[in-house]
This record gives C-alpha cells, sequence and structure tokens, in this order.
C-alpha cells in the first residue's frame, strides 16, 4: 500500500491504463477516477437542488457517468471493492432526486444506444430555467 489513496501500484496502474484505454476510445482526456466520481457527485447535487442549465449541458453531464460505466470494467478488482459504495450511493441519490423519463423527453436532444445506461432514461424532479424551458419547448 504504497500510495496515499491506499490503492496498490498495480491498483493504481490499472486506473491509469484505463483512463488511457477510453481516451484511445474517444474520451476527449484521459480523465481520472477521481475527476470523474467528483464530476457525478456534483451533477447528483445540482440534480438534487434543482436543474436549470439547458438540456445540452445536463446531456453533457450525464456523459460521466458513461464514463464510470465503461471504465468500471477496465480497473482492478480492488480498486472497484474500495469505490463501488460511494458510486452505488451516489447511483441512489441521482434515483431518489429525478424521475423516469417515460415520455422520452431526453431522446429528443440525446440518443443512446446502452440499454444498461439506465441515467439516460432519468429526468430531474426538479427542474427550472432553460431546462424547464428546453423540454417543454418541443
Amino acid at each position: 500500500m504504497g500510495a496515499m489513496n491506499g490503492f496498490t501500484a498495480e491498483d493504481n496502474e490499472s486506473l491509469d491504463q484505463a483512463g488511457r484505454i477510453l481516451r484511445e476510445h474517444g474520451w476527449k482526456k484521459a480523465f481520472t477516477l477521481d475527476e470523474m466520481m467528483t464530476a457525478w457527485e456534483q451533477l447528483v447535487a445540482e440534480v438534487e437542488l434543482g436543474y436549470s442549465d439547458m438540456v445540452d449541458e445536463y446531456t453533457n453531464d450525464l456523459a460521466c457517468r458513461d464514463w464510470l460505466a465503461a471504465v468500471w470494467p477496465l480497473i482492478a478488482e480492488h480498486v472497484r471493492t474500495v469505490r463501488e459504495p460511494e458510486l452505488n450511493a451516489l447511483d441512489l441519490r441521482f434515483l431518489a432526486a429525478t424521475t423516469e423519463d417515460n415520455a422520452e423527453e431526453l431522446r429528443r436532444f440525446y440518443s443512446t444506444d446502452a440499454k444498461d445506461a439506465w441515467w439516460w432514461r432519468r429526468l430531474p424532479l426538479r427542474r427550472f430555467g432553460e431546462f424547464a424551458a428546453d423540454l417543454k419547448s418541443l
């Protein structure tokens, strides 16, 4: 356990390698797990308070959860074990702060083929400003 984050050198290498792999598969940079967990936490907190940015910003923000889903099988099992409770807690908070997008309103702005990407089928319960106006506009 050499690193400050409590992970082994092998754990940290799996994190670095996963970031590089996803970068090679089209992500704009080699993000870190910490960066994307923080981004997901920030979006969840924003959705809990009420989302007001435009829909395009929301779909952009949701991409951090896509990254987390893509990176999960690439990282060491020990890292997953340590970080999974945090991810699960954020997912539960997001579920509680959102509602099922039964009318598929979000699909008018962004479509994904990912069947397991349940976060793309959720809308914030509290919608304000541009976000609310965008959803009503079509």
